[in-house]
């Protein structure tokens, strides 16, 4: 539910953009298009926007009256929901039915379920009948609609095709005719074995729709024969499969042996969930081999894999602050060299968008190009000059007086004004920029805000975040970063811990 002003908000908005609920909708993020035009409409017709009130409390005789109604009337909740208007859910309706008349309200039926013999009979009758389909299905007990369904799902939009034809010929020999039978009910029994394989595909093990079966691993064959073992032969379900009985029976013979990665799969999905989706297989084996567990990654990687831990993935396009050549542009004194020998020797700057439906927030970090770690960090809802010296005026507080790094970024505006340049001067921080548009020269800071977003803002839902609670969530994940996230180029360690390693401080 949307409050007053959210949705006196969005109408002005409607009203200033001409009308564009793409526009309002791109800005909020709220509400959909059918929802903003009923906002609309109220606002047009009473000239404010009502409030209303789906869950009020009705009075113990508006309940009665209601119940009544449903019973004298056809027993339809929707019929009485029209007449009185009220109440506003038909559960809400069907609640007071059973709480005023227990075991009175009317129930469905549970449609009849027929077996596979019972198609395909009903099937085959149809296709050598000698009376009309309504007859056929009157003896089936059901109509001529589901007669025909019967017959598409079982024989395929092919089959039938041919099968009509090769009807109007039958023989009039009693043995031919019952070989045509024979030749149907195979035909039948092939496509459907085929539609079992594809859904089993998909359904139990997970794979796209349109996948080849053909394709699948042996334990993944033998999975699906398993599965389907109740409803056909197994030497019909290896030969569609392609596969070998002796594979089969090796593969059974392996499963019935217990998990001898049991307690690594166990060990794996801990410290997937730990680090809430981040790590892919590479880094869970770090994080094993600091434990004192010997495992190859393969093992490691093959695990994931048939657990179903993918790591976060995902690719958006990036905010750029470039607003024109404004002033003279220093040298690229990195010249794509993101190697450093030790800490306070080489930063990089640039700053990031992230879009909520709550609004924009900026992220402006200053990185060591020593060992990755965030120096400082600030955030706000504006792209503005201060944003980008904030964070460069707590990255100076942590130098001594010896201390005269680089600072490197791209071309954009915050980094060739007064302010930024002015403090850098002041500190002795030498400035280095990229080359106009070309990210590469900034990829480590890139690569930083990549890791960033896809760990902990792609494929979440942000609906119902205000921007102080997100900027303390990107607060939380950056300290996590420093802290706790290990990197396979310091050994498996975090920033902060190989720096306690090397016993520099922090």
């Amino acid at each position: 539910m949307y409050s007053y002003e959210e949705k006196r908000r969005a109408v002005e908005l409607y009203i200033r953009y001409d009308k564009s609920c793409a526009a309002v909708i791109n800005e909020l993020g709220y509400p959909s298009r059918g929802a903003l035009l009923d906002w609309y409409k109220d606002y047009l017709e009473h000239g404010e926007i009502r409030e209303v009130n789906r869950y009020r409390r009705y009075t113990n005789e508006q309940k009665q009256a209601a119940v009544e109604h449903y019973f004298e009337h056809g027993r339809c909740v929707a019929r009485t929901m029209r007449a009185l208007g009220y109440p506003g859910s038909k559960e809400l309706l069907s609640g007071w039915i059973d709480e005023l008349a227990p075991d009175r309200r009317k129930m469905r039926l549970a449609p009849r379920s027929f077996t596979y013999e019972q198609k395909r009979d009903a099937v085959v009758a149809l296709e050598s009948r000698n009376g009309s389909a309504k007859e056929v299905a009157a003896q089936a007990g059901v109509t001529r609609c589901v007669l025909y369904k019967w017959k598409r799902q079982l024989l395929g939009k092919e089959a039938v095709h041919k099968m009509m034809a090769d009807v109007t010929n039958l023989p009039d020999d009693a043995d031919e005719l019952r070989a045509e039978v024979a030749s149907l009910e195979k035909q039948v029994r092939e496509l459907e074995l085929k539609k079992a394989i594809l859904e089993g595909t998909v359904e139990l093990l997970g794979k796209e729709p349109g996948a080849d079966p053909n394709r699948l691993t042996n334990r993944e064959k033998t999975l699906l024969v398993d599965s389907l073992r109740s409803a056909h032969k197994l030497r019909d379900l290896l030969a569609a499969l392609s596969m070998p009985r002796s594979s089969y029976q090796y593969q059974v013979e392996t499963m019935r042996h217990p998990d001898k990665h049991a307690d690594l799969r166990a060990r794996v999905a801990d410290l997937f969930t730990a680090s809430d989706g981040r790590y892919g297989y590479r880094r869970i084996h770090l994080n094993l081999r600091s434990e004192g567990i010997k495992v190859s990654e393969k093992v490691v990687a093959r695990v994931m894999r048939e657990d179903g831990l993918v790591a976060k993935r995902g690719k958006r396009r990036r905010y750029s602050s470039y607003k024109g050549e404004v002033s003279d542009a220093p040298e690229n004194l990195i010249d794509r060299d993101f190697r450093a020998s030790s800490p306070n020797e080489k930063w990089l700057t640039d700053i990031t968008e992230f879009r909520i439906p709550a609004g924009k927030v900026y992220l402006s970090p200053i990185i060591d190009c020593f060992d990755g770690m965030v120096v400082s960090w600030s955030m706000s809802t504006s792209p503005s000059a201060e944003l980008a010296n904030l964070s460069l005026a707590a990255a100076i507080s942590t130098l001594d007086g010896s201390e005269r790094p680089i600072c490197h970024s791209d071309r954009g505006c915050h980094y060739r004004w007064p302010g930024w340049m002015g403090l850098c001067e002041r500190a002795g921080v030498t400035r280095s920029m990229s080359k106009k548009g070309c990210s590469p020269d900034n990829s480590a800071c890139e690569g930083f805000f990549g890791r960033l977003k896809v760990e902990m803002f792609y494929g979440l839902s942000w609906k119902g975040w205000s921007v102080e609670e997100f900027i303390a969530e990107v607060d939380r994940y950056i300290n996590w970063y420093n802290k706790q996230r290990i990197k396979t180029s310091l050994g498996g360690l975090s920033p902060v811990g190989y720096r306690e390693k090397l016993g520099i401080a922090a």
